[in-house]
């Protein structure tokens, strides 16, 4: 008996006496750069931030949005503003802005277009732009062909939505928001999150070494890594008068993620975080132009913006969802058709999610067809037949995934 407790009894003192030579050791201090209060990196004296081209984007979406409420428009003009194909020799320049007429840029030929989730999937990128097309056709030939009607089930037409008249489809359908949320997704989120933040294009060929060594883009005055990082950071804040500080103006500055996330942070189970958006951009953008030591860092800042922003997405979801279930409830039909379609938006967005350290969307390709079907498929005319069980289960399945509670998106 009396080795067996000498057997055990060493290692108890070993690991006890372990434990406090550990308790003496402090802890490592944190390699950390210099953080700047604002958005503001410079290199000799000028500014190394350029975003102009999300900028540009941001102008071209809006400028769409404001057409597909118009019934005195038409789609061939809202489908030449997705494309922008002309490029000064169209015999129709589609945007108000000339300096929009004269760009290069386009919506389309970044939707679905990320590094990570797209480019050996191009047919599913062809599809959702092609959705797009549709939906911006069916504005006009479906629900603005028969504003004079009145809507109902099988039938697209005008809808009261309190002191608002909304044309639907003939399944309860918004095409303009169809349109507006999923660019939140299939745009802005999927370049930021698997484009411009992916360790594939950050990290592409020299990148690390030039950004090291600070050599800059032949005619400009940044590295390549930190114009990546500046694009993703434009797609949610380039379009603020003040880029160095743009918590200042957030939520009017963009119809789209800007708009969205501000709605989130002023729920207050979910408050903060448009101060942790930008927090993790600065840092992030501190990492490189450190260099060397920080990459880590800047890879747990990508996380982060990872994780939020695929929270926002799923947050407004679940909001849509929930307030479409309340006015169902109460009878009310036009804002629950409203409501949905935002939702039916956001839910498509999904797709464009990013689990952090993972090449995975919160959400498959699968998932959100599947979900998006349930949310259509109560009866034979769409919303009009939805009931409020699935409207909470659809909310239960997005709130369950992402680790919140669905009535803390609610408000």
């Amino acid at each position: 008996m009396m080795p067996r407790k000498l057997t055990f009894a060493l290692p108890v003192l070993l690991l006890l006496s372990v434990c406090n030579e550990q308790r003496d050791i402090p802890p490592e201090p944190i390699n950390m750069p210099d953080e700047p209060e604002t958005y503001v990196f410079e290199r000799n004296g000028n500014s190394t931030v350029d975003f102009s081209g999300q900028t540009t984007r941001i102008r071209m979406a809006h400028e769409l949005l404001d057409i597909l409420i118009d019934p005195n428009t038409n789609s061939e003009l809202a489908i030449q503003m997705f494309r922008n194909e002309g490029v000064g020799g169209s015999d129709v320049d589609p945007f108000s802005d000339p300096d929009l007429n004269a760009s290069t840029k386009s919506i389309r030929s970044k939707v679905a277009a990320s590094r990570d989730l797209f480019s050996s999937n191009t047919v599913k990128s062809q599809e959702i732009r092609a959705s797009i097309e549709e939906w911006i056709h069916a504005q006009y030939n479906i629900s603005f062909s028969n504003q004079d009607s009145l809507a109902k089930p099988g039938q697209a037409g005008q809808i009261v939505d309190g002191s608002k008249t909304r044309y639907i489809g003939p399944t309860g359908l918004e095409y303009d928001q169809l349109v507006a949320k999923t660019l939140i997704g299939a745009l802005m989120t999927d370049q930021i999150l698997n484009n411009y933040l992916s360790t594939s294009v950050l990290d592409e060929g020299t990148n690390r070494a030039d950004n090291d060594a600070a050599i800059i883009v032949e005619g400009k005055n940044y590295t390549n890594m930190e114009h990546k990082w500046d694009e993703a950071y434009g797609y949610i804040f380039g379009n603020a008068p003040s880029a160095a500080e743009p918590l200042l103006t957030m939520g009017s500055d963009d119809r789209f993620l800007n708009s969205y996330t501000a709605k989130v942070d002023a729920d207050e189970d979910f408050k903060g975080i448009s101060e942790q958006l930008f927090n993790a951009f600065k840092l992030g953008r501190a990492c490189i132009a450190d260099g060397t030591d920080f990459y880590s860092l800047r890879d747990k800042q990508i996380a982060d913006l990872r994780q939020l922003i695929s929270q926002v997405i799923a947050i407004r979801a679940v909001h849509y969802l929930l307030q479409g279930a309340d006015v169902i409830d109460n009878g009310n039909m036009g804002p629950a058709f409203h409501a949905l379609s935002e939702g039916y938006g956001f839910i498509n967005s999904l797709r464009f999610t990013r689990e952090p350290n993972s090449i995975s969307p919160y959400f498959s390709h699968q998932e959100v067809d599947q979900m998006l079907n349930d949310l259509m498929s109560d009866g034979p005319n769409g919303l009009w037949d939805v009931e409020i069980a699935t409207l909470h289960a659809l909310a239960d399945q997005i709130a369950g995934r992402f680790g919140f509670n669905k009535s803390q998106a609610a408000n």
